[in-house]
């Protein structure tokens, strides 16, 4: 992928890639995207005249006065709520990134890991962490890359006492570049200063952490010397102080980003958004499904594709039946397949646990690409993996229906199919066995004998979702609720 295309979304370029190998045209797209905003900021005043509340608030955001305010108080807080001090490696005489300067009392530290697990207790600020890496002659003389992982919050890299470079938020994976000749033979000094505001600070683990110059790898995994630069004030902020998110506010994103385009002419929409909204995901559905008609109404397009992503799988993974606002969420993105020609794209299995950005977008725009081959050029595919659709009770057995079939119902492993759970009128969830026949899943549990309600995959991060169509589509998690 070439250095202009880096910037770009990747799911909506192996989108294009994928749609482009199959139909050998090229085509144009737009980018309209901003982290961790909700969906409310990315819909129009109109598309929200069946929510009162929201108006009011879009009324109340209109009058300058309250504005000029809101202004006024987030510079008071920025100027009464100071993060930063003074860093102590950066203010020394001999900074602690340099060659020349001894690491006398430092401790002991690892990488990957959080320092809020290895001893260093309640800190927001920096910690600096350094180590002698032995690179082999053969790895010196060429361009190199250092994979660090992700840290948690930002990060400045240095080695030999030269800065390389640095990320100022958490979600970017580190890979940086170190040019030819700065690299030598045996010991090299490592130095990576991480900035932390708040929760927990360090390396996430599970991640890539290594030095790789042609054929050759170095470890940069271990025990590393750490030392605190700087400890930020904390203090607690009562609501009402807190500053306001413009961006996030309702219409904002619209206004800024998505008016400017409505002029154009599009083949069709794709969205890949909800995290922000998994603390009210009951509010979600309608919320997307008004996002639907609004643009499609704003762009004078009534039938133009919409084609969505659902939530990946994310955080620690469940191993025993629970509640989960990230499942209800992905429940709430089922009812915007009510609009017609929408499409849900499921991801259930391409998450990770420690990433919410997770890497693999390449079978994420595929299955988009996928989608769009059905919506908006025609051709008769599969584009849907299986999705509930109804259930029939035989004694102690529930009999899932599902539509999006293909041809036909598979486990990716081979197994019996996993994840589903099984509850009787009091709805005290336990895990169901469950096996294929035909078209269908049976599921029971011999301690329910009258069950009423089944679920699948519901958890922030399912252990083995294993519920496939034979086109290798994965099954939408689902509640019978």
């Amino acid at each position: 992928m070439s250095e202009e295309v880096r910037s770009f979304s990747a799911v909506a370029y192996f989108f294009a890639k994928k749609i482009y190998e199959k139909n050998g045209i090229p085509i144009g797209l737009i980018n309209a995207s901003v982290g961790g905003t909700p969906i409310e900021a990315w819909t129009s005043e109109n598309g929200f005249k069946e929510f009162p509340d929201i108006l009011k608030t879009i009324q109340r955001n209109k009058d300058t006065m309250y504005a000029n305010d809101l202004i006024r108080k987030n510079q008071d807080f920025e100027s009464q709520h100071p993060k930063k001090t003074v860093d102590k490696g950066i203010a020394s005489t001999l900074k602690w990134f340099d060659n020349d300067y001894k690491t006398e009392n430092w401790r002991n530290i690892n990488i990957p890991g959080y320092w809020e697990d290895q001893g260093v207790r309640n800190l927001n600020g920096t910690v600096w962490y350094r180590k002698e890496i032995d690179i082999p002659e053969s790895m010196t003389g060429k361009k190199a890359k250092v994979f660090l992982g992700r840290i948690i919050d930002a990060n400045t890299l240095y080695i030999n006492g030269i800065k390389i470079a640095e990320t100022t938020y958490q979600y970017p994976q580190r890979r940086y570049p170190i040019e030819s000749g700065l690299l030598k033979p045996g010991k090299n000094n490592f130095v990576i200063k991480v900035t932390n505001y708040n929760n927990k600070g360090g390396f996430v683990p599970d991640k890539p952490y290594y030095l790789f110059a042609g054929k050759d790898t170095v470890d940069l995994k271990g025990t590393w010397q750490y030392k605190v630069g700087e400890v930020f004030e904390t203090k607690a902020i009562p609501p009402f102080d807190r500053p306001i998110n413009a961006q996030n506010q309702p219409t904002a994103l619209y206004n800024a980003m998505i008016a400017p385009c409505t002029q154009l002419s599009f083949k069709g929409l794709l969205w890949y958004q909800g995290e922000s909204n998994t603390g009210e995901p009951e509010k979600y559905g309608t919320l997307q499904e008004a996002l639907i008609k609004d643009w499609r109404n704003q762009f004078q397009q009534q039938n133009i594709p919409f084609i969505y992503a659902q939530l990946p799988n994310f955080m620690g993974v469940n191993y025993s039946p629970e509640e989960s606002k990230w499942a209800e969420i992905r429940a709430a993105q089922l009812q915007g397949l009510h609009q017609p020609n929408t499409a849900m794209t499921v991801n259930i299995d391409l998450g990770e646990w420690n990433d919410i950005h997770p890497d693999n977008k390449k079978d994420v725009g595929e299955r988009m690409a996928i989608a769009a081959t059905k919506l908006a050029y025609g051709e008769d595919v599969v584009y849907s993996g299986p999705q509930y659709q109804s259930f029939s009770v035989e004694e102690n057995m529930m009999i899932l229906s599902f539509s999006h079939l293909g041809t036909g119902l598979i486990t990716k492993d081979q197994l019996a199919p996993q994840n589903f759970a099984i509850a009787g009128a009091d709805k005290k969830w336990v895990w169901a066995e469950a096996k294929i026949e035909g078209n269908k899943v049976v599921i029971w549990n011999e301690n329910i004998p009258n069950p009423k309600y089944a679920r699948y995959a519901w958890a922030d991060n399912p252990d083995n979702p294993n519920l496939y169509n034979k086109e290798g589509l994965p099954a939408s998690p689902f509640t019978t609720e």
